[in-house]
C-alpha cells in the first residue's frame, strides 16, 4: 500500500514544546511507498555502458547440414553471418536438433574457429578443440572435465529435439557444438540455439 506519512523534524518548534512525533498534520513529508527500479546495466572501471543481458526470445536457426555420413561430424552453428555461440552474459544454452534419419547422435562443445574469431583480445586460437574447464564438485573439485561431451542421445527424425545446457556454457565467448552423427545412415541436420541468463 503507498502512502504519504507526516512527522515534525527534529528542529521543529513543535518537536521542542515536546510533542515527540505524530503520523499527520507534520511539518515534513516523508514518502512511504514502493517505487520500481529498472537496471538496464552499468558503466565499468574505463567508462563503458555494459547492458544486463536478456533471455533470448526465440532460436537462432542456423544453416542445415546436408547428407551427413554415418559416423560423420558437422559443426554449428554454420552460418555466414556466425559461426560460433557467445555466451558472454549468459548461463545456460538450449540446443535443438532436427536430424532427417532418427537415431543415435553424438555431441562435444568446442572451441570455434580460431583463426576466424578471437576470443576477448587473444587471436589466434586453437580453435576446433573440446573446451574444457574445471567444476567444484562435479564431477570432481580437482582437475579438467569437458564442458560437454555426450557420447549417444538417441534423436527422432524431423522433430526438433530438444536439449537444455545447464551452466556449463556459461560466458564462453567463442562456442560450436559438434554433431556426430551415428544414426547408422546419412542425415539432413538442423541445428539451432537459445541463451539464456
Amino acid at each position: 500500500m503507498a502512502y504519504n506519512r507526516e512527522g515534525y523534524a527534529p528542529w521543529s518548534l513543535t518537536r521542542k514544546a515536546g510533542v515527540q512525533s505524530a503520523t499527520v498534520n507534520g511539518d515534513i513529508e516523508v514518502p512511504q511507498y514502493v517505487q520500481p527500479v529498472l537496471d538496464t546495466g552499468f558503466v565499468d572501471e574505463k567508462g563503458d555502458w555494459k547492458g544486463t543481458k536478456s533471455s533470448d526470445e526465440t532460436f537462432f536457426i542456423s544453416d542445415r547440414a546436408e547428407a551427413i555420413a554415418n559416423g560423420g561430424e558437422v559443426l554449428f552453428p554454420n552460418t555466414a553471418d556466425s559461426d560460433f555461440i557467445n555466451m558472454t552474459g549468459y548461463n545456460d544454452l538450449i540446443i535443438a536438433v532436427r536430424p532427417s534419419n532418427g537415431g543415435a547422435y553424438a555431441f562435444t562443445a568446442k572451441m570455434g574457429n580460431g583463426s576466424k574469431t578471437n576470443f576477448a583480445n587473444l587471436s589466434p586460437v586453437a580453435g576446433n578443440q573440446a573446451l574444457s574447464s574445471a567444476y567444484t564438485g562435479e564431477p570432481s573439485d580437482a582437475g579438467w572435465y569437458n564442458v560437454l561431451y555426450d557420447g549417444s542421445e538417441t534423436l527422432t527424425a524431423d522433430k526438433w529435439n530438444i536439449l537444455i545446457i545447464y551452466g556449463r556454457a556459461k560466458g564462453q565467448k567463442n562456442l560450436q557444438m559438434e554433431v556426430t552423427n551415428n544414426s547408422g545412415g546419412n542425415s539432413n541436420i538442423d541445428f539451432a540455439y537459445m541463451r539464456m541468463v
